[in-house]
């Protein structure tokens, strides 16, 4: 688990580009996961606003339920929301003292290197669910994968539940994005039909 301090920008201005090209009519389709497109969206607002939080140390104490932070249904301005939202979160994790001691998102607490490690996870993982769903391409940086791989390298084949799926072999000379995927309970070969 990377214990240094990395910028979550690459990562986050991804995903804001995946959610600006999401087409009212991909709202209803479905995702790698059992969300639909518009589930997913309500979830990345809340885990943007909810890791901030856990950046900023607003979060501890707070006893939030993982849901507390989405939208009950998706806001009118979602498109404006999320970029929004991806800066704020980019910016609270450029924040030294972010990195010390231990932090809570979702209510869940530890040590804050591990959370901005989730963060990357949730921006990274999500936006392929995204971009899987609404036929957009994804390319992650190759800095950015390394850290989920090793953040991801003890999880469990049968996965972590409310984390992670089971894990979904890939090939040994697969690339590190499907690694990644596969560690998170994904078929990285799933389409939208």
């Amino acid at each position: 688990m990377s214990t240094t301090m990395f910028d979550l920008e690459n990562a986050a201005t991804l995903l804001e580009g995946v959610v600006a090209g999401i087409a009212d009519d991909r709202l209803a389709g479905p995702t790698p996961t059992a969300m639909t497109v518009r589930d997913m969206v309500q979830h990345v607002l809340g885990f943007t606003e909810g890791f901030r939080r856990g950046a900023t140390k607003e979060g501890i104490g707070a006893s939030l339920p993982p849901s507390a932070a989405a939208p009950q249904s998706l806001p009118q301005d979602w498109r404006a929301q999320v970029p929004a939202q991806c800066k704020a979160l980019v910016e609270a994790w450029r924040e030294p003292a972010a990195w010390e001691g231990e932090t809570e998102v979702g209510g869940a607490t530890g040590p804050a290197p591990q959370m901005a490690c989730f963060a990357l996870d949730e921006l990274i993982v999500h936006g392929w669910d995204l971009a899987r769903a609404t036929g957009q391409p994804f390319a992650p940086t190759e800095q950015d994968l390394v850290i989920l791989l090793e953040m991801l390298a003890d999880t469990p084949p049968e996965g972590v539940p409310g984390l992670f799926g089971p894990r979904v072999p890939v090939a040994p000379d697969a690339t590190l994005l499907d690694r990644v995927i596969g560690l998170t309970g994904r078929d990285p070969a799933w389409q939208a039909h």
